[in-house]
């Protein structure tokens, strides 16, 4: 079976951790995407307890599916088209980021009580309010009687660089637009700026609220840097084949790998169908027993080969290999290996993948 283990127990450790850091600003963990692969519908309850003060999705579907699922705390979506159906979001008190003028149009002709936060352009250039545009929504939202606006948000561009001058200009912009919002006429009693790398290393942008996603997994988001978070994915299967292989043959499509010397490969079954991607290859180091062993030739649909040497440990059939987590390779480094980030490696676990929860309180 192919396996994600999620420690609950780590979960809890970070979200304590990081609610102690940035008190006493509110801390709103971030739980999109299925709680970055995690299980939103047990991840969260286990925020709750551990201090969550609220929850940030992208979606609004996302955002009532966490609502029916139990969770009471404040719950904020800010990802839609300004065309989607927002009367059920709203009808779950969902409180709703407005990214553009063209949306704050949307919500006051809905004429639906609606608690929303303005999510203004700061320089990372994806979606928020653009500075010409900030005193038209301002006021617009000021004059609808049916909409609170809760404060302003925006989102770092490089706050995993803490040293690089953009993340001064940014906070600088965003505090220009509270300025501008309240100097409106908007109360703007809770802002928030901060993700991840900024909560763990820049406590002048913690401003009313928090927002991190990817530490509360236990993922160190500012590379080198380590602030006592834990892990809490283990992605795993079992050993399906150990088999001989003589110098000078190949193994699996392509015949990409050839084997220097005599040994033994061991097949597990993971593969591109099941998130783990085929330019992957000969990037990744599977654990098993708490060794390290290279995989090797392609990365098929359904599983990987792994080269044991002369299995000098005695690797068997059933036996657990890590793909990465404890006992393998990090996520990070992982990461690194293959070129990419900590937050695409994690969320990567798909496909015919069963999660296993460990720890925790559950019902």
């Amino acid at each position: 079976m192919l396996r994600t283990r999620i420690d609950l127990d780590a979960i809890a450790h970070n979200v304590s951790l990081l609610k102690e850091k940035v008190a006493p600003a509110q801390l709103m963990c971030v739980v999109k995407a299925d709680a970055y692969g995690h299980g939103v519908k047990e991840v969260a309850p286990v925020m709750a307890a551990a201090g969550a003060d609220a929850f940030g999705v992208a979606t609004l579907d996302e955002a009532v599916e966490l609502r029916r699922s139990g969770i009471d705390q404040p719950i904020a979506a800010w990802i839609w088209d300004s065309t989607d159906e927002v009367a059920e979001a709203l009808a779950c008190r969902i409180h709703i980021g407005v990214p553009s003028l063209t949306h704050a149009r949307c919500l006051v002709e809905t004429e639906v009580a609606a608690k929303v936060y303005i999510k203004v352009e700061t320089g990372l250039h994806r979606s928020g309010v653009d500075e010409s545009d900030w005193d038209e929504v301002f006021a617009l939202l000021r004059d609808a009687p049916q909409i609170e606006v809760l404060g302003l948000m925006s989102h770092f561009a490089c706050a995993d660089e803490p040293d690089n001058p953009f993340n001064d200009e940014q906070e600088a912009t965003f505090r220009r637009a509270i300025e501008r919002a309240r100097a409106a006429g908007l109360e703007c009693p809770i802002n928030h700026l901060a993700n991840s790398p900024a909560v763990l290393d820049r406590p002048s942008a913690y401003f009313e609220l928090v927002r991190p996603g990817l530490a509360c997994y236990g993922l160190e988001p500012i590379p080198g840097r380590d602030h006592g978070l834990k892990p809490a994915m283990t992605w795993a299967a079992s050993i399906v084949n150990v088999k001989p292989i003589e110098a000078g043959e190949a193994t699996s499509y392509g015949q990409t790998w050839h084997a220097e010397k005599r040994g033994f490969l061991a097949t597990v079954p993971c593969g591109y169908a099941d998130g783990l991607p085929r330019d992957f290859q000969g990037k990744l180091r599977v654990g098993i027993g708490g060794k390290l062993y290279p995989q090797v030739g392609r990365v098929c649909m359904d599983q990987i080969v792994v080269d044991l040497g002369d299995n000098e440990y005695g690797v068997q059939q059933g036996d657990e290999a890590i793909i990465f987590g404890v006992g393998g390779m990090s996520a990070t480094a992982l990461a690194d290996a293959a070129g990419t980030i900590n937050y695409e490696v994690i969320c990567r676990p798909t496909g015919r993948s069963v999660r296993k929860y460990e720890g925790g309180i559950r019902k």
